[in-house]
């Protein structure tokens, strides 16, 4: 897995993710409609933003778990699970585990914006 990425700038807001009816996700065909645009610079537009969109959701849910891996590792937690449980549990090595306790810890102090 990528180290959690530690970024100073400010996040543009892409699209948001629609979620798809389930006869359309059933088709491995259909993916957000895209198969059926014909004009290709309308493609791009909305595979763009699609990809982007993505991104936004991916790097917010690393977010999530990482403030997640923080408070299950929290001393003062009489349930405290540790780095290698953590890893465990989430499919990290336990090394990456301690990197994301240190990155949830970081969101939870407010040092990362």
């Amino acid at each position: 897995m990528a180290e959690p990425e530690r970024t100073t700038e400010r996040r543009v807001r892409p699209a948001p993710l629609l979620f798809e009816p389930s006869e359309a996700a059933a088709d491995p065909e259909h993916f957000f409609d895209l198969e059926s645009m014909e004009d290709p610079r309308e493609l791009l537009d909305r595979a763009t933003e699609l990809a982007l969109a993505f991104r936004a959701a991916t790097d917010r849910a690393v977010e999530f778990q990482a403030v997640a891996a923080a408070q299950l590792a929290d001393p003062g937690r009489f349930d405290r699970l540790t780095p290698a449980d953590i890893g465990e549990r989430a499919g990290w090595t336990e090394d990456y585990a301690r990197k994301m306790i240190e990155f949830g810890r970081d969101l939870l102090r407010g040092a990362v914006t």
